[in-house]
């Protein structure tokens, strides 16, 4: 199974679209993540028509159209793994022993708002993913976004896809 992950997208405020490498990648993901920070329902829209299935959730930025129409916490059991998708907005420090203790359920938890890409372990095993943001890079050298496999009941392939410049 592919997975394709993403957040903190901010159209049209951060960009016009989403990136063409990003969107090439659609069509070969079994599951699309999104992190929150969509801002526009355009973009939502994009993703449920040409995704496989999307698991999402709102962010900080999300209005009321986003907030009615996507959960502040997404979970689903994928290839024998539990996922949790969530806004993160804590700070860095101490993120591992927070999530683990909000989310003692999960496996996988795929977070967004820093745009900075994150991929650690917290002590009690679950894994915590931040794709960054294929729109806007802030304080980071490039956009990017994630992609990764499920393989046999295990996450595998884990790969952060670094964007051109704009």
């Amino acid at each position: 199974m592919r997975l394709l992950l993403m957040s903190d997208t901010h159209l049209p405020r951060r960009a016009l679209r989403l990136p063409d490498p990003l969107l090439a990648e659609l069509v070969h993901a079994d599951v699309v993540f999104h992190a929150g920070d969509w801002v526009d329902t355009a973009t939502l829209d994009l993703l449920e028509s040409r995704s496989r299935r999307l698991i999402a959730v709102y962010g900080n930025n999300d209005g009321p159209q986003l907030r009615a129409r996507l959960p502040e916490v997404a979970r689903a059991e994928l290839g024998g793994l539990r996922f949790g998708v969530v806004h993160e907005t804590g700070p860095a420090a101490g993120r591992e022993t927070r999530c683990a203790a909000r989310f003692p359920d999960l496996d996988v938890l795929v977070f967004g708002h820093s745009h900075i890409p994150w991929d650690t372990t917290a002590p009690t095993g679950l894994r915590l993913l931040n794709p960054g943001s294929p729109t806007d890079r802030r304080r980071q050298p490039h956009c990017t976004y994630l992609t990764a496999a499920l393989t046999d009941g295990a996450l595998t392939d884990v790969t952060l896809h670094r964007l051109p410049q704009r």
